[in-house]
């Protein structure tokens, strides 16, 4: 055998040498597992052996603590901690900084984040996203308020969907804007005559319209395109703005290529939507971090707020990790297992339901909820009363949490309803 090396074989040894000094200079080497194959479907028979079924938790709206605590996450989310302390458009650092002497302030959000959140959703909707259009928040409920500051004042009228996320009342409330009216929802989304009646009636007093347009909270119903496209319609010829909470935007359990966030319904020269999106449903709520997407014409009005011109974008730092959590190919992989598992509790849930006799109601294809009516004198779950504006509507309805408990937890919770 000849005892010298080949040009060739010295050559692949040095790139060998230099890919580990890349591996080295990027953070931890530890490999990322891919994700387990996850949960399977427990028999939809109570086992009378172990005892009476027990009541479970279905009120909380929080993902379930074995989806926060896989390795392959706590993994990638370590190593892009690390690779926030060094990124940044101004250099190593400047993650940790108001902004850089190129881009000023970064008072929308570290513009390298902001251009890495575009790349991400113009891959995931299939269509174009402009940096500009986007300003990080800390999650979905700051993004809401921060529309709300800006766009809005004290004694404005806002409408929204009945039922709806209960505390989207309170938000309203604490700008003060207490003119609350109700619109129903209907299979493809809220009442649009219904809109438009108090749009007539108010005489243009209406300023906001608040919808959850994509697998509704606490619903499950997604709006029809022919419905947003109306909905943009009525808000130019009546001059309102619409907040479109999309924090389950992300989380669909089927092929959905249609339906894409309502920003993409907009006039860029006569903007009127903010989709506000977030991350809390996809990797976890204390993470704190999500966007606005609007034309930047409707953005570059929020960091006029004090505390946003005092402190910069809330998330500078947090977005960091993020940012390359997404870059890495991580967040995807990891999105599309969180979809996976919570596919499979909602169809555990929406079994365990019919099994004792409790039909009515749309099966999710997306979310974290299934809306049904209490059957008999025993219930669980949130009560649907706060979901209307004065609760006089919706209590024999239950918003029933399926991403919190386990799947032998939904079947157990249901069975101690059963009459």
């Amino acid at each position: 055998m000849d005892s010298k090396l080949s040009e060739g074989v010295i050559t692949n040894l040095l790139d060998q040498v230099d890919e580990l000094k890349a591996e080295l200079a990027a953070g931890p080497t530890t490999k990322v597992a891919p994700p387990s194959t996850g949960l399977t479907m427990p028999p939809l028979a109570w086992d009378a052996s172990k005892g009476e079924a027990q009541l479970q938790d279905f009120i909380k709206g929080w993902p379930s603590v074995d989806m926060l605590n896989t390795p392959q996450l706590k993994t990638a989310l370590t190593r892009s901690f690390n690779k926030a302390l060094e990124w940044g458009e101004g250099g190593p650092g400047g993650f940790l900084n108001y902004g850089d002497a190129g881009n000023g302030a970064y008072m929308l959000g570290n513009p390298d984040f902001r251009k890495t959140m575009a790349e991400y959703l113009s891959g995931v909707y299939n269509k174009p996203c402009d940096w500009n259009d986007i300003m990080s928040t800390g999650g979905g409920s700051m993004g809401t308020d921060l529309v709300l500051r800006t766009h809005c004042k004290a004694g404005d009228y806002a409408v929204v969907e009945e039922p709806t996320y209960f505390l989207s009342h309170t938000m309203m409330r604490d700008r003060g804007i207490t003119n609350l009216l109700g619109v129903p929802m209907q299979p493809d989304g809220l009442d649009l005559d219904a809109l438009e009646a108090h749009c007539k009636e108010q005489g243009g007093k209406i300023k906001v319209v608040y919808t959850v347009s994509v697998h509704h909270n606490p619903t499950g119903i997604t709006m029809s395109n022919e419905k947003r496209v109306r909905l943009l319609a009525l808000a130019k010829q009546y001059n309102f703005i619409i907040i479109s909470d999309e924090a389950y935007q992300l989380v669909s359990f089927v092929d959905m290529p249609d339906c894409v966030p309502l920003f993409y319904h907009d006039d860029p020269a006569d903007p009127r939507v903010f989709s506000v999106g977030t991350f809390s449903k996809v990797i976890g709520p204390g993470l704190k971090v999500g966007w606005i997407q609007a034309h930047n014409s409707l953005l570059k009005q929020i960091p006029n707020i004090g505390f946003i011109d005092s402190g910069n974008n809330p998330v500078i730092f947090t977005s960091a990790v993020v940012n390359d959590f997404i870059k890495s190919g991580e967040l995807e992989k990891h999105r599309k297992f969180v979809c996976q598992e919570l596919g499979k509790k909602s169809k555990i849930l929406s079994a365990k339901l019919r099994d004792i006799g409790i039909s009515d109601f749309t099966e999710p294809s997306g979310g974290y909820f299934v809306w049904a009516k209490v059957k008999g004198t025993k219930r669980t779950g949130k009560s649907g009363e706060p979901c209307s504006i004065n609760r006089d509507k919706f209590g024999d309805m239950m918003r029933l949490c399926f991403a919190w408990l386990t799947p032998e937890q939904l079947v157990e919770g249901i069975e101690a309803i059963r009459e």
